[in-house]
């Protein structure tokens, strides 16, 4: 965690507002960084924690004779989940751009958490019958519309206080504290599976998870609450007063419209910026939360041992995120994300035809292969789409175009992996997809601009 206690280090390098006392300042970064890593916890300790017991929530909501139905109901519910998250993201976006970060954030952490933690609460399919299915898919659907904007607004949150020559390592934090949640989760299942038996996971063991959120959500919150807005949007909200002569104090840019600002003036950059999150979403759900259970149910692996992997992966993950960041300040975002595309598209065939023999350390080393290839993306996307809009659309173009992709390509990709198994018999169907998803993204990136370093003071 020494990249958040570091975070105060080049306070200084800050430009374009009044300088605070570099004591405060830093203090500010510290809290800034710790509500971001929290907030992005959370969130993916929940989610990763649905997919990790995907196998025992089937059997506690989906009862069914033919275990792969089950199990795409239950991924079915997973990807239905992302449905809102687009219509959260504008949401959200708008919130945050027109009245501030800290706002949208502080209140979109209680609705997330609060769904998470009833879902540790709801009955089994055997006590409700089918309105235990409908209430798992709301909770899910709240859960993902409030979530729609965690990551975005943790990104831009932290993007807009880091010093220009080191937002890369800043802002891959974001995706560091995803990656720690997802070890969490994993870890938790591993140890679960391990110590507790069957029915002791179905009655309550996979509800432990779920039930955290609660807590931790209120803690996240608080820090938030005692946070200051980024002194870039501040400046920018100063900025709109002198122009517009003079709006009333606190009542951020009202007369602003982020959303037909963002699609009259910045459609080319949402198209881009969509085009190279999509990779970013089949990878992520694929590689980190889906294989666990492909290596367990197609290729027939012990489930301790699938987790064990998935939990090496991480580790190694989380240290490469904060690499990739580092290295895209040196050498760019275009041409790191661009190399993250060339690799998935020669390395993911031969990649799942290792992973189809269920050998232990062939498998281990090519998910590490594999995470490592997500790094380069995952590393650098955040601080790429920061820089990508303008202070006064970030959020709302961050999150729509992130979350978008994430629900057409991420919610559904375990699902669509699934089916592609089904309807083509071929285990190593999966990997195809992700390489033409790849191919997809690498057009995209091409067209880009390098945007490293850029000045986001403005508006």
């Amino acid at each position: 965690m020494s990249a958040i206690t570091d975070m105060g280090m080049d306070v200084r390098e800050l430009g374009g507002v009044e300088r605070e006392p570099e004591d405060e300042r830093q203090g500010m970064v510290r809290k800034v960084a710790w509500s971001s890593f929290l907030g992005n916890f959370i969130e993916w300790f929940d989610y990763a924690s649905y997919s990790y017991f995907a196998t025992v929530i089937a059997g506690v909501f989906f009862p069914s004779s033919n275990r792969t139905v089950a199990l795409m109901e239950t991924f079915g519910v997973f990807a239905l989940s992302f449905v809102l998250r687009p219509v959260g993201a504008l949401f959200w976006g708008h919130f945050g751009d027109r009245f501030g970060r800290k706002r949208a954030l502080s209140l979109s952490i209680l609705l997330m958490s609060g769904a998470s933690f009833l879902i540790g609460c709801l009955p089994a399919y055997a006590v409700i019958g089918v309105l235990a299915p409908l209430l798992l898919l709301l909770m899910r659907m709240v859960q993902g519309f409030s979530a729609s904007g965690e990551y975005a607004g943790a990104a831009t949150f932290l993007g807009e206080y880091a010093p220009a020559r080191r937002r890369g390592i800043y802002c891959s934090l974001i995706p560091a504290s995803t990656a720690i949640g997802l070890l969490a989760g994993s870890t938790l299942a591993m140890l679960m599976t391990t110590n507790l038996d069957a029915v002791a996971m179905s009655a309550w063991g996979w509800r432990v998870p779920f039930l955290m959120a609660g807590p931790l959500g209120l803690i996240v919150h608080y820090i938030r609450n005692n946070v200051a807005d980024s002194p870039i949007y501040e400046q920018m909200n100063a900025e709109l007063e002198r122009k517009e002569g003079g709006m009333d104090a606190g009542k951020g840019t009202r007369n602003v419209s982020p959303l037909r600002t963002l699609f009259h003036d910045h459609l080319k950059q949402v198209l881009l910026s969509f085009g190279a999150c999509m990779l970013n979403a089949v990878g992520f759900y694929t590689v980190l939360t889906y294989l666990p259970t492909y290596l367990s149910e197609t290729v027939g692996m012990e489930a301790s041992q699938s987790s064990l992997i998935t939990t090496v992966c991480l580790v190694l993950y989380i240290g490469l995120v904060f690499a990739m960041g580092h290295i895209s300040d040196h050498f760019g975002r275009k041409k790191v994300l661009v190399g993250a595309c060339v690799a998935f598209i020669v390395l993911t065939v031969p990649a799942f035809m290792i992973l189809e023999t269920g050998a232990f350390w062939p498998v281990l080393l090519v998910e590490l292969a594999l995470c490592a290839t997500l790094t380069a993306n995952d590393g650098t996307l955040s601080s790429y789409l920061t820089e990508t809009f303008p202070t006064s659309v970030r959020f709302t173009g961050f999150a729509f175009s992130f979350n978008l992709a994430n629900a057409l390509f991420g919610g559904t990709a375990p699902f669509i992996a699934t089916w592609l198994i089904w309807a083509t018999g071929s285990a190593i169907a999966p990997a195809w997809y992700m390489v033409v998803i790849a191919a997809i993204a690498l057009v995209a990136m091409c067209l880009s601009h390098e945007n490293t370093e850029k000045d986001l003071g403005t508006i």
